[in-house]
């Protein structure tokens, strides 16, 4: 069965699907907030990702481009993506699914910025992503971890 990365709608059946995630909260709420404002269906941007398998979505990210203006990871400062809530449900685990959103993500050529929680780190690493040098105001105890394109590479914080 070929698996392919789509752009999820938002709808009430999407909403339904991110129940069965673990890291379901204040994104997809307001997702519920914006269906209930304007209740066309299908119609609103997402910024989530995902993986069907048969009917049932099995992975999912969030992926938002932020404007080089707010840039303080990359040298050239640029446009670049943050991924989050990158999921995948437990028993499609290991299976590819994982890198398949990521590989994705890095197709738009954008630097990517994660943050990593800890038993993920090792997932990052081998996706080619790289912890940035931690700076106390900017990273507020998250642990930012970035891919860079050809030609980029970290900002240095003066």
């Amino acid at each position: 069965m070929a698996v392919k990365v789509e752009k999820l709608k938002v709808n009430y059946k999407t909403l339904e699907e991110f129940k069965k995630f673990k890291e379901y909260g204040v994104q997809e709420l307001s997702m519920l907030e914006d269906l209930q404002a304007n209740i066309i269906e299908n119609d609103s941007e997402s910024p989530f990702y995902g993986i069907y398998f048969g009917d049932t979505l099995i992975a999912r990210m969030s992926l938002y481009q932020r404007e080089s203006r707010f840039d303080q990871y990359f040298d050239p400062p640029q446009r670049y993506l943050e991924l989050w809530k990158l999921e995948v449900l437990p028993k499609y685990q290991g299976k590819g699914y994982g890198k398949l959103l990521v590989e994705f993500a890095k197709g738009f050529g954008l630097p990517i910025k994660t943050n990593s929680r800890i038993k993920s780190q090792g997932f990052w690493e081998k996706m080619g992503f790289e912890p940035v040098t931690y700076d106390v105001e900017r990273d507020l105890g998250e642990n930012p971890m970035v891919w860079y394109p050809e030609g980029v590479k970290e900002q240095k914080i003066s």
